[in-house]
């Protein structure tokens, strides 16, 4: 049996794949060869109504079903999804231009493990009893009905999986919308999940840009908004959720900082800032772009970073051997040339990079900035691209308050070998997600998720089970009821 990379139609609703061109469409251009690989067409009124309503009937037997039962079908979802993970890595590769080096490992495989773990959470999902002399209350734990996802680019596959695992696992059903930017892998996704045993219109994609997530947010049948994106469009959806008393989890930007202490391993200091600013290129919301580096190893730091450098290998990204890929887009390659330019203009020391490499493909060189000051546009605003910052810094307490002043509060790691220091500086960080000696891994057994403006609620673990699902409290009396009249 042969298996069909490329997904045959714009949207997947209801069990099957649906298309309609008369909505805009949508050119899906590979930002290796520059060329348009596919093209989807928005969702119209009339799919966005087709997906909601396939998902609103859906919802209930769906909910009905055991949570083992809900669970096997999730877990053979992840079974198929590891068998098919070269292909899938593949298709996103060309969609994003990720090197085929990363995708096999960090993309369809990250989707895999949060379907087989919340497969292996929905058995499990149970209310509690309380005992109140004969009475007693007992507590349900319900579905919250029809759930819209709306994706971010960077990781189409991966965000696919993260929204759809836990909501489905506690008998949602889902209207899924991929980023316009990368349309492809999530109807793979939904295939996938319809293949397991899914009933049609358990989890649909629609395509489309914000009017049709706005479409989606604001509909009366929708019970619980989902969204990876940047700030910004952070705020949009908040507003339109909030206007329905909707249930909102956002996980947004980020200007996260390392701090790297003069008592740390260098090599593995160094490899944790590789990690946190040019693994997929930049492109990743919890990147840590603000690398505060401790005056006695800062040159050796910036050195060695140097020489690494020399071993990033960029070009065909399904070269296995190829390590570095480029931007998503030629607007987001503009964005970031222009961080960079600015990044020259305030003062920066640039160390390595900064140029466009080539003239097909939007590939830019991983780019250090030394010298760095807190206030230079650089160290401000989220770049999402392969531009680091290293700053300079003497002491504990100045670099915590340095790391903190900031708006987001996505991530932050920490580099030393005194682990009462390292506790102390993660305790101190005002950032949801933080990380010891080690940066940006995220399993799907750890919560993950950001303060201030950089999200709300958390995505994976047992803690996504409270943002997909609600407790209905039963009070059950044994006595004959009092009334004063």
């Amino acid at each position: 049996m042969t298996y069909d990379i490329q997904p045959t139609a714009s949207h997947f609703i209801d069990g099957h794949y649906v298309e309609d061109t008369s909505g805009t469409p949508i050119p899906v251009i590979c930002p290796v060869s520059e060329e348009q690989i596919a093209i989807v067409y928005a969702a119209t009124p009339a799919i966005i109504e087709q997906a909601l309503a396939a998902a609103t009937h859906a919802q209930g037997a769906w909910a009905a079903m055991t949570g083992t039962q809900r669970g096997r079908v999730l877990r053979r979802a992840a079974d198929i999804m590891r068998d098919r993970n070269y292909d899938l890595s593949v298709l996103e590769t060309n969609d994003t231009g990720k090197p085929l080096q990363e995708t096999l490992v960090a993309d369809a495989t990250s989707g895999a493990d949060a379907l087989e773990y919340f497969g292996g959470l929905a058995g499990s999902l149970t209310g509690e009893h309380i005992q109140l002399g004969d009475d007693f209350v007992y507590t349900r734990r319900e579905a919250l009905g029809v759930c819209v996802g709306i994706g971010a680019w960077n990781y189409p596959t991966q965000i696919a999986a993260w929204k759809a695992a836990p909501a489905l696992a506690c008998g949602n059903s889902m209207v899924f919308k991929p980023s316009e930017q990368t349309p492809l892998c999530a109807l793979k996704v939904a295939e996938i999940l319809h293949e397991a045993g899914a009933p049609a219109g358990i989890y649909n994609v629609v395509q489309g840009m914000g009017e049709v997530g706005q479409a989606l947010i604001t509909d009366p049948r929708v019970d619980k908004v989902s969204l990876t994106g940047s700030v910004p469009t952070g705020r949009k959806v908040y507003a339109a959720a909030a206007a329905g008393i909707r249930h909102v989890t956002m996980e947004l930007g980020g200007k996260s900082p390392i701090v790297i202490f003069d008592d740390a391993d260098l090599e593995d200091a160094v490899s944790g800032a590789i990690l946190g600013n040019f693994y997929s290129s930049g492109q990743v919301c919890s990147n840590g772009t603000r690398v505060f580096v401790q005056s006695g190893i800062k040159e050796a730091f910036l050195n060695r970073l140097s020489e690494r450098l020399k071993d990033v290998k960029m070009g065909d990204p399904l070269d296995e051997s190829v390590n570095f890929g480029p931007l998503v887009s030629e607007r987001q390659m503009g964005i970031v040339q222009g961080f960079i330019a600015k990044g020259i203009a305030e003062g920066a020391r640039l160390v390595a990079g900064g140029k466009r490499q080539g003239d097909l493909g939007y590939f830019l060189q991983p780019t250090v900035f030394a010298d760095v000051t807190d206030d230079m546009t650089i160290a401000t605003d989220e770049i999402f691209g392969p531009v680091m910052s290293v700053l300079d810094f003497e002491d504990e307490d100045d670099v915590l308050i340095r790391a903190n002043a900031t708006d987001f509060g996505l991530a932050a790691g920490v580099f030393t070998n005194d682990l009462g220091r390292a506790h102390r500086m993660v305790a101190g960080f005002e950032a949801g997600t933080t990380y010891i000696n080690t940066y940006n891994v995220a399993p799907v057994e750890a919560p993950f998720g950001g303060s201030k403006l950089s999200g709300v609620g958390r995505e994976n673990s047992k803690a996504a089970i409270d943002h997909y699902s609600q407790l209905k409290s039963v009070y059950v009396g044994m006595a004959p009821v009092e009334a004063p009249f």
